[in-house]
């Protein structure tokens, strides 16, 4: 063990980015990064609208899937996960959401002290680089840049025009004080690029002698002297590395991976460690456990004028558009095209929205695998707070060994009550006056598709992931049992560890999970560099008092 540094970070995803970067600043620190993927330099993952295609190519995914899921018909569900550089930022589909603020005071709630909504929104702000500006809540400076789409497709507009006819409100900013309403969508777009968390911290902080990064490095376990973390073994190309840490390792493997390492290393639920023959360093039961996810589903109309990206999916089509893009970094190639949105409540007695909504001018399944035969347009909807949990295990003690990932979607009643409401809901806006010149059918769910168990019956046969896992290593309380690291994102029980990422979460966030994330790692490293954090804010959110009567 020859060769140390200061810190190690293990994954060079959104979180490792982002502490790639805070962490080697001043100079004063020798970091290492370790990321078992490769480069990001491809057309497919900075050219925004190629989103579908990284996320299903081996290159760049992890190509994880779940167990048979027992309440959606035993389906296997892809879960996707970052190899490369920037992680699940370079494959993911940009949406800029930071959650709602009432998500971190439950954070705060769930024993993750000094997460609430005063002490995040700094971070938050800290990472942006808004390019609409600044205001008391969005950041015009920081790393991490942003953009709203045009709005040139007729449809964005009507579809916020439908939800305000249906008596919804309207929002300026769903990152802002207000996120309850419909509104525009922001995404991490920089001229006409994905701005992912490689683009944003890791390139830059390369230039630093400071900072190495090891790519195609695999992670196998962290190294112990007891029960202090001292470094890292990872194989590459074949070889086996030892590398020490004289300060921290730190794990931003993300909420698959994560406690994987921790378990193989000897940190988890001591019965299924002997298992697998692995001497346990430290007996935490929470890891790999609450695991969470956000399910969707596709709302498609058929559209009666031939406007939707239907007419841009052709080879010709995606050529000329593909050309444009390289050329001039413009064009139906430089959005992510998710430019408006929305978040409502499933019932008016709901404390703040628990339903997301996408809009596309487009019938197409996420990965692109199934487009529409015709011009249309849909919505991706579904709750944000599923009451449902699921794990992480081991299938064996070997970092080749693929994970166990068992979600457990709709293995509680309310999870069916809000998926029957996003669908009548749904329902409601799209029959709007603003919706009328352009709707035709009803593809998706279908018009017959009207009662309890029809409804129920279609969810389990096409609801799909949103690709949000997280919080199998939470944050927690002294008193949690179940808590894997403290407020500092310490590991409870070893010295000279943490973990940051989106497994630390406590509970979801009310959207879109890499906003989150980076502010996340944006305050854990302030958290480990040991210097003054950021003052909290003291400007508060709005909540939409005035409801309307959802069973009109």
């Amino acid at each position: 063990m020859s060769v140390a540094y200061d810190y190690i970070i293990v994954g060079a995803g959104s979180a490792g980015c982002v502490l790639a970067d805070r962490l080697s600043a001043d100079g004063a620190n020798q970091v290492l990064v370790l990321e078992y993927g490769g480069s990001d330099r491809s057309v497919l993952i900075q050219m925004p609208s190629a989103l579908s295609i990284p996320m299903n190519m081996p290159k760049y995914d992890w190509g994880y899937h779940s167990e048979p899921e027992p309440n959606l018909g035993g389906r296997r569900m892809h879960t996707p996960r970052g190899k490369v550089i920037g992680g699940s930022s370079s494959i993911n589909g940009m949406a800029y959401v930071r959650g709602n603020p009432m998500d971190f005071e439950r954070w705060a709630e769930q024993g993750a002290a000094g997460w609430d909504y005063a002490h995040v929104l700094p971070y938050f702000k800290r990472a942006e680089s808004r390019a609409e500006g600044a205001t008391d809540y969005r950041g015009d400076a920081g790393p991490l840049h942003n953009q709203y789409g045009r709005l040139r497709n007729p449809l964005y507009t009507a579809f916020i025009t439908a939800a305000a006819e249906a008596g919804h409100p309207v929002t300026d900013d769903i990152n802002g004080g207000q996120q309850e309403g419909f509104g525009r969508m922001d995404m991490t777009v920089h001229k006409g690029r994905r701005w992912s968390a490689a683009n944003a911290y890791l390139k830059p902080a390369l230039k630093r002698p400071n900072l190495e990064l090891v790519t195609n490095a695999l992670a196998e376990h962290i190294l112990f002297d007891g029960v202090r973390a001292v470094g890292v073994r990872y194989r590459r190309g074949g070889d086996t590395h030892d590398v020490h840490a004289r300060r921290e390792v730190i794990v931003a493997s993300g909420p698959i991976n994560s406690p994987q390492l921790l378990k193989r290393s000897g940190i988890g639920p001591a019965a299924e460690l002997r298992e697998f023959g692995i001497d346990v360093v430290r007996d935490l039961p929470g890891v790999g456990e609450n695991l969470q996810d956000h399910l969707e589903f596709y709302h498609q109309m058929e559209c009666t004028q031939p406007i939707t990206l239907y007419s841009a999916m052709n080879p010709v089509a995606k050529a000329r558009i593909g050309a444009q893009w390289l050329l001039t970094k413009k064009g139906l190639g430089a959005t992510n095209h998710f430019e408006s949105c929305g978040f409502i409540r499933s019932r008016p007695d709901i404390a703040y929205p628990d339903i997301q909504y996408h809009f596309l001018p487009l019938a197409v399944s996420y990965d692109g695998s199934v487009a529409a035969d015709r011009h249309g347009y849909q919505a991706h909807v579904g709750p944000m707070r599923s009451k449902s949990r699921g794990s992480v295990t081991l299938s064996g003690p070997a970092a080749t060994d693929r994970p166990v990932i068992r979600f457990n979607y709709m293995s509680h009643a309310d999870d069916w009550a809000e998926m029957r409401a996003c669908v009548r809901l749904t329902r409601e806006i799209f029959a709007q006056d603003a919706l009328k010149p352009f709707t035709g059918r009803e593809m998706q769910p279908g018009a017959g598709v009207v009662t309890d168990e029809q409804i129920d019956a279609f969810v389990r046969d096409n609801v799909e992931s949103a690709y949000h896992p997280s919080c199998t290593c939470k944050i927690g309380a002294d008193d949690d049992p179940q808590a894997v690291v403290d407020p500092e994102l310490r590991v409870r029980g070893v010295a000279g560890l943490r973990v940051v990422d989106s497994s630390a979460m406590p509970s979801i966030t009310t959207g879109n999970l890499n906003a989150p994330t980076i502010m996340l790692a944006e305050k854990a490293a302030d958290h480990i560099l040991g210097g003054a954090m950021l003052p909290p804010s003291d400007i508060g959110s709005q909540t939409v008092h005035d409801r309307r009567d959802a069973e009109r």
